[in-house]
């Protein structure tokens, strides 16, 4: 994966479970979303939570936030885009949306810096982390995981 090509996207399609009595997403099915676009950026970028989990690494959410524009409904298909904003050796802050796409328009993988993401905007936000040890102590990724915190600085274009 090219780190500093700014946002990752990951397909979904609406499932029927997913949507409330009006017909809609129910809202906190998008913070889910917000976690699978997490796992699937460090996921392409040559990790996963298992692994970074059995060096002793923890990443619990410290602030979320979340503003609905438009509702996804049932069978939409939508891509989350998730992309670094900041990271130090002791927190990173991922950016989220989930956009509307038509199945012709889906792309996956990799979006350049600069280049306009596909489809609708339905949703933005995004996630602040810490990371810690198992005993819920502060962690720097720079000395437990250095080469994981340089692909995450140069995720955020550090």
């Amino acid at each position: 994966m090219d780190t500093t090509s700014g946002w990752y996207l990951h397909p979904l399609r609406v499932r029927y479970q997913e949507t409330d009595q009006m017909g809609v997403v129910f809202h906190g099915n998008y913070v889910t979303w917000f976690e699978i676009g997490r796992t699937e950026w460090i996921r392409n970028a040559g990790y996963d939570y298992k692994t970074i989990e059995a060096r002793g690494l923890l990443l619990p959410v410290i602030d979320l936030q979340c503003r609905y524009i438009m509702p996804a409904r049932y069978d939409d298909t939508v891509v989350v885009c998730t992309r670094i904003a900041e990271c130090t050796p002791l927190r990173v802050s991922f950016e989220s949306q989930v956009r509307r796409v038509v199945v012709e328009q889906f792309v996956s993988g990799s979006v350049p810096s600069g280049k306009e993401l596909p489809g609708e905007l339905l949703v933005e936000g995004g996630t602040k982390h810490v990371w810690v040890n198992p005993e819920w102590q502060p962690a720097r990724l720079n000395k437990v995981m250095p080469e994981l915190y340089e692909l995450i600085r140069a995720g955020a274009g550090a």
